[in-house]
């Protein structure tokens, strides 16, 4: 699946935020929300809530136990646009900060052979 060099923005783009809507939307859908009060939330069509409930989409990327549960915590936390962006951007902070991204990284790119956090730029503490 590697095809190239894919900045580590363009693999949260591509692959990691689809699957963070889709944990999001199963997780919102348990705890008794209707799919169209879902999609409005996330900003996406009711038929892409019943995809991602099927899992034919955002499931290219599995999350650890740990990743999961940080997920499920901001699915009872949203409540609007802008909690739904403060809770996506705080799992993607999670995921750079606990290296979780590597190994997604590794995954669909070619990675340099030394590759670290710190060093390239994508750790969620490193200064401009």
């Amino acid at each position: 699946m590697v095809k190239g060099i894919l900045h580590p923005q363009e693999i949260e783009t591509f692959y990691v935020l689809p699957t963070i809507r889709r944990h999001l939307a199963v997780y919102m859908k348990e705890r008794g929300m209707k799919q169209k009060d879902v999609a409005a939330l996330l900003g996406i069509n009711s038929a892409t809530i019943s995809q991602y409930s099927s899992n034919k989409r955002g499931n290219l990327v599995q999350f650890n136990p740990q990743v999961l549960a940080e997920i499920k915590l901001s699915a009872s936390k949203i409540k609007d646009h802008t909690s739904y962006l403060k809770e996506t951007q705080r799992i993607l902070r999670y995921i750079r900060l606990t290296k979780e991204l590597c190994p997604i990284h590794r995954q669909f790119s070619i990675v340099p052979a030394k590759c670290d956090p710190k060093m390239m730029g994508c750790h969620a503490l490193v200064g401009y």
